[in-house]
């Protein structure tokens, strides 16, 4: 009997212990079940579209924020696709080699079909000097009525022995901060080259066939003349279209006339490739209009060293 009630003592024990356990824990979990739905009801069921709101409405003052800024920049297209209005040559004592009309590529000679569509003929404008219209170019108006026409040096493959030469040509209206974009084609050999202000060259040259091996110049595509060799070798094919972007920052200047920063390279970009960054330059780099430095100058592309054409130009100013 005494067995009997130990047993059922330890028995009730037991019970009572599982029982105390199992409520503090369904207690324990109850609590937090409540604590749960308090923090819930203290949430405005507008919250979240709340934060929403205010998310859409940042993306959209950021959106109109950098659409004010691009479209406060102006493009201007200096080539308006038909001749040469707007444009001027650095020397008049040689033989003005420029054509306009639609170019057959080849890597080892220019040939031009003009606006009448007769192949072997100078196109508009061809061997005459430019009359200008004040240089204003087309604004925020692509390439003109002619897209696709090009600009043309029709000077011979071996330019040194060809006595008309070519000369370089600029454009009447001047820049100073500014990006340009161009599309430009020469043959086998050839070399030319884009004059930011007219002062500051980003070299044009064949360098396809260069050797992976050998260390690139300052003559080889996408250099600064005499301040920098290309990062690396993103010459296209001769014969082909290739493409360069040019981000330029002009040099600056007090009320004085001294100068107060140099000119700046920010970006070069040759057929897809950075080949040039943050680059600044001290002075003219060779070959220049004037070979002085001013606050705003003319783009110049060169035309005095082999065939070479030019189309789709921008100029971009802020």
């Amino acid at each position: 009997m005494l067995g009997t009630f130990l047993h059922t003592h330890v028995y009730e024990r037991k019970s009572v212990n599982c029982l105390s356990l199992t409520t503090a824990g369904f207690s324990f979990r109850m609590g937090a079940l409540e604590r749960s739905a308090r923090e819930r009801r203290t949430v405005s069921p507008f919250s979240h579209y709340n934060s929403m709101k205010r998310n859409l409405l940042l993306f959209v003052a950021m959106t109109f924020a950098l659409s004010s800024a691009l479209s406060a920049q102006t493009v201007i297209t200096p080539f308006n696709g038909t001749n040469l209005d707007g444009w001027n040559f650095k020397r008049s004592n040689w033989e003005n080699c420029w054509q306009v009309g639609r170019v057959l590529p080849s890597a080892t000679a220019l040939e031009l079909v003009p606006a009448g569509g007769v192949r072997g003929q100078g196109g508009a404008a061809a061997g005459q000097r430019p009359q200008g219209q004040g240089g204003q170019g087309q604004t925020g108006q692509g390439q003109g009525a002619r897209a696709g026409v090009a600009f043309v040096n029709m000077v011979g493959t071996d330019w040194n022995q060809d006595p008309r030469k070519g000369v370089d040509i600029y454009t009447e209206q001047k820049f100073g901060d500014c990006t340009v974009k161009l599309e430009f084609l020469i043959t086998r050999g050839s070399n030319s080259g884009v004059y930011l202000m007219g002062e500051y060259e980003v070299q044009i040259s064949d360098s396809f066939a260069r050797p992976p091996g050998r260390q690139l110049g300052q003559g080889d595509m996408g250099a600064i003349y005499s301040a920098a060799a290309p990062s690396r070798n993103a010459a296209g094919v001769p014969g082909t279209w290739q493409t360069y972007e040019i981000e330029f920052v002009a040099p600056k200047f007090d009320a004085q006339g001294n100068k107060t920063a140099n000119a700046v390279f920010k970006r070069v970009v040759l057929n897809g490739v950075l080949v040039q960054e943050n680059v600044e330059v001290q002075g003219p780099t060779g070959g220049g209009l004037t070979m002085q430095e001013a606050a705003t100058g003319p783009l110049m592309l060169q035309g005095d060293h082999g065939p070479v054409a030019f189309r789709n130009i921008e100029i971009i100013v802020p």
